[in-house]
């Protein structure tokens, strides 16, 4: 079975789907993998690098394409490659399948099966492949540090003949993979920390890692099967603001981090809300790409609003590209060693199969995921 790995094409992004390490983990299954020349330049990773792990290099982009019976991205694919690709090759990346149906229906024309890495399930079987959790642990850890350095002042408490410097207080919005490794790291800098989640369940987590956690009475609450927090209603979302008023008035970093699945982010922190901010704090929206937790918060931009910066950068895991390209690809070669037929040295597709059933969203010329079939998206509307 031959496996491709092309290079990215997206704007900016650092991060590759695969590395030699694991390269050469699939190599040894039996897969004959093949890369684009230059896919590791942006992590200092030479094509002799792959070629010693058992990898060939490509300088014909759209003959492997057209050639391999799986493709490994990390971006979905521009449309005009897909017709590139051959009836029944298999092809996994993140697909933004919510927002991007074109794109599903362009794969099931062409008699691809696509494997979508947002859909992965958030099970204990699956949590070696979840590419989710792994770049948003990174996401989490970089929030804290880019913060940290732009900051103005230190995190931890000094004590010092010239006097005692307070920790500095940091409050993360949104307890899941991103916020836990937001608050681990504002504690190991020696930050003072506190955390909100509309799940209670969250509580003994936090307090875990040494961090308090505000308790807002919202009512009956609960998350997704996917893990996310479930959409609140509009009462519930003004009761939280209230308590998240006095938080961030007397926050020094402020780390927004809540998303919902399929859905536009909630506006969290309002613009109101940011004015009572100190001068010179600052509030990192982890959500920006997705509408923003931060009313204001930009793209790519940084915005002062009455002397309190709001950081939206988007991709932040592409700032550590080294090691969230190691883990996305150890994702993908942990997909793949689970479906491997050793007999057979391929991949074995099984529609039928939970996992797959959670994350195969086209096969056999037709969209097949329940949540995107053409009937549940005539019904939606």
């Amino acid at each position: 079975m031959k496996l491709f790995a092309p290079k990215e094409t997206c704007a900016g992004e650092r991060r590759v789907a695969l590395v030699p390490a694991a390269v050469a983990r699939l190599v040894k299954l039996g897969a004959e993998v093949e890369v684009e020349a230059g896919l590791g330049e942006t992590l200092r990773e030479s094509d002799a690098a792959y070629t010693e792990a058992g990898a060939t290099i490509s300088h014909d982009r759209r003959a492997s394409l057209g050639s391999a019976d799986m493709v490994l991205r990390l971006h979905k694919p521009p449309v005009d490659e897909v017709g590139l690709l051959k009836q029944g090759a298999i092809h996994v990346s993140y697909l933004d399948p919510f927002n991007d149906r074109p794109l599903l229906e362009a794969l099931a024309a062409a008699g691809v099966s696509a494997i979508c890495m947002e859909m992965i399930p958030r099970s204990t079987l699956a949590q070696k492949m979840d590419a989710l959790s792994s770049q948003a642990n990174l996401a989490g850890y970089l929030s804290v540090v880019l913060a940290a350095g732009q900051l103005g002042r230190i995190l931890p408490m000094m004590m010092t003949p010239s006097g005692t410097i307070p920790p500095a207080r940091v409050f993360v919005i949104g307890v899941g993979v991103a916020g836990l490794q937001a608050i681990a790291t504002a504690k190991r800098l020696g930050a003072r920390v506190e955390a909100f989640d509309t799940r209670p369940v969250v509580e003994e987590q936090v307090q875990s890692l040494g961090a308090k956690f505000v308790k807002v009475d919202l009512g009956e609450m609960g998350e997704t099967k996917q893990g996310y927090a479930k959409q609140l209603t509009e009462e519930q979302l003004e009761k939280q603001r209230q308590v998240m008023a006095k938080h961030c008035a007397q926050s020094d970093i402020v780390i927004t981090t809540a998303q919902l699945f399929g859905r536009p982010a909630p506006v969290i922190v309002t613009d109101e809300m940011v004015r009572g901010m100190r001068p010179g704090s600052l509030l990192v929206d982890l959500a920006v790409e997705t509408g923003g937790n931060v009313e204001g918060s930009k793209v790519d931009e940084v915005v002062e609003v009455d002397g309190v910066r709001i950081l939206g950068y988007s991709n932040l895991p592409g700032h550590a590209a080294v090691p969230a390209s190691e883990m996305y690809a150890s994702n993908l070669a942990n997909l793949i060693e689970h479906f491997w037929d050793k007999d057979e040295k391929g991949f074995r597709m099984d529609p039928a199969d939970e996992l797959q059933q959670g994350c195969l969203l086209t096969h056999g010329g037709a969209i097949i995921h329940e949540s995107f079939k053409p009937a549940a998206s005539d019904d939606a509307s």
